[in-house]
């Protein structure tokens, strides 16, 4: 039960990245750069306050490059929120973070059944039904974006696996991501804005959603099968759905609908497969 209490925690922790990040950028006055980078921060502190709390001194793990792919994430992920609706956004994310994981797989050697092909493809009619131009159409350069996000998150997650203790390696990742997350601000200083709301929600975003999310994930994840450990992350963007509709009076249209059934019932298929 404490497993599954978590999972349910840490699932609603990574729906609220979503809300709150299209929260600040849809009715606040912070920028996308200043956004990320006080996420990154906020993050960094509150997983390292949360390790040293756990494990006392034992060194920070992580490294460089799975830095530059989360702040490449997060980065894209900001910008992308200020066009996207979040239910739109979390179901690119996810799908994209999920096709990167099992294209790479393909790529790797992994075999895949007649079953798991045909779920593959209806996840990716389902993405091609979503993009589709159209009145319900996301914008392009947001979905490019969203896109990008997803895939970076794949790398970032393939370069995790088996990297040591997971909320170590995530703490030294936040903590490297910071100054590339710095430079991004300094690179668009010319269009930088806060104010104390927006300010006030990136840090949740960061320390709550993010931190203190990824921390409860990494306790609830040694207790449960790598399938439903999968499986189980396909409630994210209806759960973000939900909030959006909520919480930040967002409409679903059929389109979104029909298109996320098609993409999160064919990456389930090729998941539960394997």
């Amino acid at each position: 039960m404490r497993a599954w209490l978590f999972t349910a925690l840490a699932m609603v922790a990574f729906a609220g990245n979503s809300l709150l990040c299209r929260a600040a950028l849809k009715g606040t006055t912070i920028d996308a750069a200043s956004f990320t980078t006080i996420r990154m921060v906020s993050g960094a502190i509150a997983l390292w306050i949360i390790v040293r709390v756990r494990d006392g001194a034992r060194p920070i793990e992580g490294s460089w490059m799975s830095g530059f792919w989360l702040v490449a994430y997060a980065i894209a992920f900001s910008f992308a929120y200020l066009t996207l609706t979040a239910a739109t956004g979390a179901l690119l994310l996810f799908g994209a973070v999920q096709a990167t994981m099992i294209g790479v797989g393909l790529w790797r050697g992994e075999r895949f059944s007649p079953v798991q092909l045909a779920g593959l493809a209806l996840a990716l009619g389902g993405l091609a039904g979503l993009l589709l131009p159209g009145v319900s159409a996301p914008p392009a350069l947001g979905a490019a974006l969203m896109l990008f996000a997803g895939l970076s998150w794949g790398f970032y997650s393939l370069r995790g696996r088996g990297a040591g203790d997971a909320t170590r390696v995530t703490t030294g990742n936040f903590i490297r991501a910071i100054p590339f997350a710095v430079l991004a601000s300094a690179a668009t200083f010319a269009h930088a804005a806060a104010d104390v709301q927006g300010v006030l929600l990136a840090v949740a975003s960061g320390a709550i959603t993010s931190g203190v999310g990824y921390a409860i994930w990494y306790t609830a994840l040694p207790h449960l099968k790598a399938t439903i450990a999968a499986t189980v992350q396909l409630s994210v963007p209806p759960i973000a759905a939900l909030g959006a509709v909520l919480f930040l009076g967002e409409s679903i249209s059929l389109r979104l609908v029909a298109c996320s059934a098609a993409i999160l019932g064919g990456i389930a298929i090729v998941v539960i497969r394997r």
